[in-house]
């Protein structure tokens, strides 16, 4: 075989040398199975928002209302079912809500409970789509710690409601000596604070971060600022999940409610006769992308 023979024999080997490598490259780059979800789920869990006020209940007007129009004080008709006390968490006044069993003027909307409750303000109402940040502080008035033979229900001390009536879509409770994170519909409980007896008589701060989504689409994460901590720790978080999942299906708009609901207690279960509970600095924020 002559120079030149040989030198097209090399070219011809070469290019199709190249041609089997790109092939297999392909091949391979097609097989590789898609990347898994990270752990914290959706794109949705964002970092860089921005937040617009839409509701500050921070009583600073020294009034029940926080002169906020429309804000439901309490349906309890006990003169000290609701009253402000002084000072606040941070500022001069805050709202008490007080509930005692057994007694009737602490009965309403056929439970013993004591709220205070968005259901008429329309800054704080929900519905599917809104994207919501909630902010609370509340303070455990002299509160008797659980012990066994009392109730397992525990005391609702912050809900997200859904109009129209039914479960919550979730709400904070103290159950047993924690504080838990329930959303009943979906039979999902969290603690977020293992021991409250710690932080009894001090004020604790609560965060809620919420896609409301009528599919698997939303999330929810949930922070606290406990006593001596500097800022916010995420505590628990969701995502790729159905956050509008009303049991009731009028429920056409969501509210908030504070204050103190005890669904299932009784004397008869040797709990608690009398409870009070502070709530101050309750916010609700539009999360802009």
């Amino acid at each position: 075989m002559n120079k030149l023979k040989k030198i097209k024999v090399m070219v011809l080997f070469s290019g199709l040398l190249t041609t089997m490598m790109i092939l297999t490259a392909c091949k391979k780059q097609q097989a590789s199975p898609a990347p898994a979800p990270s752990a914290t789920g959706s794109a949705k869990l964002k970092t860089n928002s921005t937040y617009s006020l839409l509701l500050n209940a921070d009583y600073e007007t020294g009034t029940l209302t926080s002169g906020i129009t429309n804000l439901e004080v309490t349906d309890a008709t006990a003169a000290d079912a609701a009253y402000l006390i002084s000072p606040g968490a941070a500022g001069n006044y805050a709202i008490a809500h007080k509930v005692v069993l057994d007694d009737s003027s602490y009965f309403s909307d056929d439970h013993w409970r004591s709220e205070s409750a968005t259901n008429a303000v329309t800054a704080g109402q929900y519905h599917p789509g809104d994207e919501r940040r909630y902010e609370f502080s509340v303070y455990l008035k002299d509160w008797t710690s659980w012990t066994t033979g009392m109730s397992q229900a525990g005391d609702i001390i912050f809900q997200s409601k859904l109009g129209g009536g039914g479960n919550p879509a979730w709400y904070f409770m103290t159950k047993r000596n924690t504080i838990a994170f329930r959303d009943p519909n979906a039979n999902l409980q969290q603690t977020i604070v293992p021991d409250y007896r710690n932080y009894i008589n001090q004020w604790m701060d609560f965060r809620v971060d919420v896609l409301w989504a009528s599919s698997a689409t939303g999330y929810i994460k949930v922070y606290a600022k406990l006593p001596g901590d500097a800022d916010y720790t995420l505590k628990w978080q969701i995502s790729n999940f159905q956050t509008w999942n009303p049991d009731n299906p009028n429920a056409v708009l969501g509210y908030m409610k504070w204050g103190l609901y005890r669904p299932d207690e009784s004397l008869a279960n040797d709990d608690v006769q009398t409870r009070i509970i502070y709530h101050d600095n309750i916010r609700i924020y539009q999360i802009n992308p």
